[in-house]
């Protein structure tokens, strides 16, 4: 059943309860990375392994996301400031036990490439916030395959 999330700020990205933080160089530029995460939504689905559907809603101020195993997020777009942040709040989930979900990228030169900062800032019940601890390593092998992913993509 889905249920609405807390709204909160792109400052929560700063201060959740819960904060997993992934980074990674790769070699395409920062403008073509920020141009995938904020201008190319639907190709989530191309890049990031976990996407089923990525599309945009509201003209580009929200998104709807599908991910394996029924996972289902409507989201308001916070940040958009090309190339350094692209950041969206979860609004509406079907994920019991979450009570407020920003994620936040972060794109800044590293020689001729980017390196890419994914956080994951959530807050949420007990049980929630313990089991997003556990799905740590797999988060951030997600994060890893999906970067590897999209920068292929991005510099063929």
């Amino acid at each position: 059943m889905a249920h609405r999330l807390r709204p909160v700020g792109p400052g929560f990205a700063g201060t959740a309860p819960v904060r997993l933080v992934f980074e990674r160089e790769i070699s395409a530029a920062p403008e073509q990375v920020f141009a995938a995460l904020a201008g190319d939504v639907t190709g989530w689905a191309e890049w990031f392994g976990p996407v089923t559907l990525a599309r945009p809603l509201d003209d580009g101020a929200g998104r709807e996301i599908r991910l394996r195993g029924g996972a289902r997020f409507r989201e308001t777009v916070l940040v958009t400031e090309a190339p350094e942040v692209y950041a969206y709040r979860v609004d509406v989930t079907n994920v019991p036990g979450a009570r407020a979900l920003v994620e936040e990228w972060r794109t800044t030169p590293a020689g001729t490439g980017t390196r890419a900062r994914w956080t994951f800032a959530a807050d949420g019940t007990a049980p929630f916030r313990l089991a997003l601890g556990a799905a740590r390593p797999g988060l951030g092998r997600t994060f890893r395959s999906a970067t590897a992913s999209l920068d292929r993509r991005l510099t063929r």
